[in-house]
């Protein structure tokens, strides 16, 4: 299976502003001396070795995860802001598409960018929508009506089809996906999706209770040996405890988790609009250091951002 990550942060989408682009050209000029310009092969040579928070960006969109299988679909969890590229990659390819988009749920960072997402305007596609909760259909289509927004679901050419998830995996041929509901105001889902014995783990939204920890026999089947787990990371574990019950993790607390459960990857994902890239990045590195000094520890820590693939 392949993950390609299309949004990562969460609450709101967050495009850089001018000031932080000025911001990051000065300190990387900064940084420039006389031999780094003196050869292609210097400039690349400096390019490369600049740090990650000037020369990588984590973008600005918010939660869109496709994740494509060895089947004839396409899984993608969440319609925030980064669905719109999504659309946009797979409109260019000129071919039909089978689209199963599962909603962990619909808060508007989730859902806003659906009214962009191209292949629902084209009537020689699909999209399947996929959701736990009752009713769902009319949630979706109250975001595209008057006065939020100028058309309605109508418009959408592509045949639609909602499907309320009712305790039993979704199959798509050799490919299941299995969901649980997680800790988060007005309630959030997990979703697990399996291919020939590998296992990835999307838990956006998600404050981490102690509960998820137990060794019960639910817990160890859908959380054990995860091949990647892409988790809710939003706050430091200051910022975590000050806002308890917001509905969100500390990385450290995911990667206490990860450790737990015997997680081969943990993604980082669901960023605080307030984060400065420096920021993440510097998140990431305290993650990769905290877990490299837990004992029987063996995470690989992996930091979500836009156009990022993740093979498992």
């Amino acid at each position: 299976m392949k993950i390609r990550f299309w949004g990562v942060r969460g609450s709101i989408p967050t495009p850089m502003s001018p000031r932080q682009m000025q911001s990051r050209i000065s300190s990387i000029i900064q940084r420039i001396k006389p031999g780094d310009l003196a050869s292609q092969d210097d400039r690349e040579r400096f390019l490369a070795n600049l740090p990650d928070f000037l020369f990588s960006a984590i973008g600005g969109n918010t939660a869109c995860v496709e994740v494509e299988t060895g089947e004839d679909c396409r899984i993608i969890f969440d319609a925030g802001t980064g669905i719109r590229d999504l659309g946009t990659a797979i409109a260019s390819t000129k071919r039909p598409s089978v689209n199963n988009v599962f909603f962990s749920h619909f808060h508007w960072d989730h859902i806003q960018g659906l009214p962009y997402f191209a292949p629902a305007f084209d009537p020689a596609s699909s999209v399947i929508f996929h959701s736990p909760v009752a009713g769902f259909a009319r949630i979706l289509a109250d975001q595209m009506r008057y006065p939020y927004f100028p058309v309605t679901m109508d418009v959408m050419r592509a045949p639609k089809t909602f499907v309320e998830l009712a305790g039993q995996p979704v199959l798509f041929g050799g490919v299941s996906v299995e969901y649980r509901k997680m800790s988060h105001p007005g309630g959030c889902y997990s979703y697990v999706v399996r291919e020939s014995g590998k296992k990835i783990i999307y838990s956006t939204d998600t404050e981490l209770q102690e509960s998820d920890f137990l060794r019960t026999r639910a817990n160890e089947e859908y959380f054990q040996d995860a091949d990647a787990l892409i988790i809710d990371s939003q706050y430091t574990l200051g910022e975590a405890i000050e806002k308890y019950n917001w509905g969100h993790s500390s990385f450290s607390l995911a990667a206490d988790f990860a450790v737990n459960w015997k997680i081969k990857r943990l993604i980082l994902f669901h960023f605080e609009p307030s984060y400065t890239d420096k920021k993440i990045f510097n998140i990431f590195k305290s993650a990769a250091w905290y877990i490299g000094h837990l004992e029987n520890a063996s995470v690989e820590v992996i930091l979500a951002r836009e156009g990022l693939e993740v093979d498992v």
